[in-house]
């Protein structure tokens, strides 16, 4: 039942990943990490609470969704001359993330228990969270000076 709610709130985190992509991308992109953070937190807090845990699981798949649609966008976005290309290293990427994260979360099972996963998924935002501001930085428009 909790996965069928999860699959539910994803709908509703597509609809809104893309209104949201839309209106305010950059934002978006940038708060994402942090947003989720939050949930993860949630779900550290709320983990031993069912009803709690439910709704941070629905808030969880509200953020599922609208992560896949900001990877998309911004793989896509990268090289839009070569879309094929970017959709097949969007799932080649995609599933190496699943195959690290799975190894490194493990470690922290193993290491801490299972409550503690959520440290290595705070790991991991924060490195994505790294690499879009380092994105950002890279690809700024350059201001040209007048003379």
């Amino acid at each position: 039942m909790v996965l069928l709610l999860y699959g539910l709130a994803s709908m509703i985190g597509n609809l809104a990943g893309g209104k949201l992509l839309s209106n305010h991308t950059m934002k978006t992109v940038t708060s994402f990490p942090i947003a989720l953070g939050i949930v993860y937190l949630l779900s550290f807090l709320t983990g031993k609470l069912t009803v709690s845990m439910i709704i941070t699981i629905m808030i969880w798949g509200i953020f599922f969704a609208i992560g896949h649609m900001i990877c998309q966008y911004w793989i896509t976005s990268a090289i839009p001359e070569a879309l094929d290309f970017a959709n097949g290293l969007f799932l080649s990427c995609g599933n190496l993330g699943i195959t690290i994260g799975t190894a490194v979360g493990g470690l922290f099972i193993s290491g801490m228990g299972t409550p503690y996963i959520v440290l290595g998924g705070l790991l991991f935002l924060i490195l994505s969270l790294l690499s879009i501001l380092l994105k950002i930085y890279m690809f700024r428009p350059t201001r040209q000076h007048s003379s």
